[in-house]
């Protein structure tokens, strides 16, 4: 009965804390209107949280207290993207909310009229959420239809901050579901789970640096709704491995000892201690929310030192997170009836989940009973969540230029690829050019276009990714083997260059030769000024045809390489296969010299070269 009591005190605590994410009364804002911004300024986007119903205060102070305040402190320009500005029903989802996030910002202007073509964001709770459907283009669908994604072709955020986001849900939506938008919220949740594996498999955020700051100031009340209470791994709504951006870049999540937001009822039913500050109530410019804030954005390095590292917390080092969904042998899904991992079962709706399961010291398993058993190796990061999809047959984690995994996760036509997994390939076999569209009982199928085979692997296929006319995009990859298939969506985009490297590390020895005596570039045989270098590599661009027009710039130690005889396009003998060939400038020298290649926009992996 006690047990009983508590849980009850704190579905109260959560009713009332959703009502309103509350701030204390502060002074007049210093927002800028979106119509208004200062010229040429990188101004910065707040988003609130839920609002029930949006029918309280939902102002920018009650939100963010005199957060706009204390960015323009430091020089930065706040504008604000209140939710409940879209139209409300119990059926507004985060969807909507995203697609009407991207109609914002289109229609941000400067004080002369121009666009504003970049922002950076700050997001509270289920904001964060609505950044991250707006990055991927998820689409509202009918109740159990596939998820429809339509990526932004240009992304207009630069920097976001994560305020306490349930990337992977929190208890309190999964206890109430009142509306759509605390069902997406739910533990669980279809919405969660496709968000979280729309690209490859994970969610890379489309490259934007990002930054999450999650607090611990919670009882434990929390954890205690679907599990044992642990106090300290929450701010009384959302839990740690949940609040983390871990499973998109490590080594960026602080935590700080706030709660979710500021409510002395949290207080007085026991959600979080007394005096415990709230994470999103930023009043002035000691708080260490908006420190964390505030350098994140102007770029010091202050941030990495404030809070700490969820990494370094006691319970971020030791707990991390599942979101599990079963599918068949081609991909079906099925319902999940009991699941356990590493000896602790998991909760368990039509997926499976738990935010604190401790992680193994030694490799575990993931045991799934989905109308038949299924296993996976148990791959559980330390203060973060991950998505798992379990089922017979191939399983995909990957699609990456040529073996050099890049951030963002994006391809380009007609560059090597490789595709990472398990279950790929009953064995080893390689092919020689013209390259099959199967090769040892594997195919590979990109929007209905067999790609050409190089090699396959039980755990590797290296592919040529088919070419649709230089299209950008989402595009569907899918592996088919003996035992089944998996489907994973792939973002394309004009290039992605990426240097072939001696060991095979992406930021090695550069593949590289000297263009005049073909000797491969290594300690016996360095560059030297004035010479021409000849970088392999793959995913320049399939429209580069001009073998004199400077369609790629390459870097050297941070100086041009060009010259007259600069280079950049196919090798004729080998499909696929890139060449850059430029001369090395003066004045840069050393065993290992960052040589970087860009085109259409976007940079390579930094390899290096012998320079003498």
């Amino acid at each position: 009965m006690e047990k009983l009591s508590a849980t009850i005190a704190f579905m109260r605590l959560a009713i009332l804390m959703i009502l309103a994410e509350l701030a204390s009364s502060i002074a007049s804002a210093q927002l800028v209107q979106p119509n208004a911004i200062p010229n040429g300024v990188v101004p910065v986007v707040f988003l609130n949280g839920y609002q029930l119903g949006c029918t309280g205060d939902t102002s920018f102070e009650t939100n963010f207290g005199s957060a706009d305040q204390v960015l323009q402190a430091s020089g930065l320009v706040s504008v604000y993207f209140d939710n409940c500005s879209v139209p409300y029903t119990s059926e507004t989802s985060i969807e909507t909310l995203g697609i009407s996030f991207g109609e914002f910002l289109g229609t941000l202007r400067y004080v002369n009229g121009n666009t504003v073509p970049l922002v950076d964001v700050v997001a509270h709770s289920m904001g964060g959420l609505i950044v991250r459907a707006y990055l991927s283009g998820k689409q509202n669908v009918a109740s159990g239809a596939t998820a429809t994604f339509i990526p932004p072709a240009s992304i207009a955020i630069n920097k976001a901050v994560f305020l306490a986001t349930p990337h992977f849900g929190t208890a309190v939506a999964t206890e109430f579901g009142l509306d759509t938008e605390t069902q997406e919220m739910s533990l669980g949740s279809q919405f969660l789970f496709d968000l979280n594996t729309w690209n490859q498999g994970t969610d890379d955020l489309r490259g934007v640096n990002a930054l999450a700051i999650a607090g611990d100031g919670g009882t434990g009340a929390e954890t205690a709704l679907f599990g044992p209470k642990i106090s300290g791994f929450d701010d009384g709504v959302v839990e740690l491995t949940s609040a983390s951006i871990g499973f998109a870049i490590s080594g960026h999540t602080r935590v700080v000892p706030d709660c979710h937001a500021n409510d002395l009822l949290i207080v007085a039913l026991g959600g979080c201690a007394a005096g415990t500050p709230a994470l999103n109530a930023i009043n002035d410019t000691s708080n260490v929310v908006g420190q964390i804030i505030v350098s994140f954005l102007n770029g010091t390095s202050a941030w990495s030192s404030l809070g700490q590292a969820i990494e370094s917390t006691a319970d971020g080092s030791a707990y991390g997170g599942l979101l599990v969904e079963a599918a068949d042998m081609n991909g079906n899904p099925q319902t999940i009836t009991s699941a356990t991992a590493g000896g602790n079962t998991l909760d368990v709706n039509a997926a499976a989940y738990k935010e604190a399961v401790a992680v193994p010291s030694t490799p575990q398993t993931l045991m799934v009973d989905a109308g038949a058993s299924l296993s996976a190796p148990l791959n559980l990061l330390a203060g973060t969540s991950v998505p798992v999809l379990v089922k017979p047959g191939p399983s995909i984690t990957g699609v990456v230029p040529a073996g050099i995994a890049q951030y963002p996760r994006n391809v380009a036509p007609g560059a090597f690829v490789t595709v990472y997994g398990s279950n790929l390939a009953s064995s080893v076999a390689q092919a020689s050019q013209p390259y099959p569209t199967q090769l040892d009982g594997v195919q590979v199928v990109v929007d209905g276009i067999a790609a050409p085979i190089q090699y396959v692997g039980p755990g590797q296929i290296n592919l040529l990714f088919p070419s649709n006319g230089g299209v950008t995009g989402l595009r569907k990859l899918t592996v088919t083997n003996s035992a089944g298939q998996e489907t994973v969506n792939v973002v394309q985009v004009p290039a992605v260059p990426s240097i072939f490297t001696i060991t095979g590390v992406a930021s090695g020895p550069a593949a590289a030769e000297n263009a005049q005596t073909y000797a491969i570039i290594n300690a016996n045989n360095p560059l030297h000024a004035g010479d021409y270098v000849a970088l392999y590599l793959t995913g320049i661009d399939e429209t580069i045809t001009s073998p004199f027009g400077l369609v790629s710039t390459v870097t050297v130690g941070g100086q041009s390489c060009a010259g007259q005889y600069f280079y950049a396009g196919v090798v004729a003998s080998v499909t696929g296969l890139d060449q850059v060939n430029c001369q090395i400038p003066a004045g840069v020298t050393g065993p290992a010299v960052p040589v970087i290649v860009t085109t259409n926009g976007r940079a390579s992996n930094t390899a290096t070269l012998n320079i003498q």
